[in-house]
């Protein structure tokens, strides 16, 4: 307990930074007309689009065409936020990169 006092006093580790209740978080994102969670974010999109959008490991958005090198075993979770899209334009305007490789 000591040590934690100590961190927060010193503003180490995780009390080096600010921190955001998360109810506060949500409250500005819709004030703001922003959506906070990734299934309104991103809606699903139907209609045969064949661009999988996935989030890597490290957080990064990024797009895999049809043929590429890893399209075939990505798979994509809409509920943690990944999606499909319909065009190269489409994914780059929602601010996702394409994939390397």
């Amino acid at each position: 307990m000591q040590q934690e006092l100590t961190a927060k006093a010193l503003k180490r580790g995780i009390w080096a930074g600010t921190f955001q209740e998360p109810q506060e978080w949500r409250r500005a994102k819709r004030e703001q007309g922003v959506a906070t969670r990734p299934e309104a974010a991103a809606p699903r999109v139907s209609g045969g689009c064949q661009i999988k959008g996935n989030i890597s490991r490290k957080g990064e958005t990024v797009y895999h065409l049809p043929g590429t090198r890893d399209y075939e075993r990505t798979r994509i979770d809409e509920a943690g936020g990944e999606r499909m899209f319909c065009s190269e334009d489409e994914a780059k305007a929602a601010g996702w990169r394409p994939a390397r490789g």
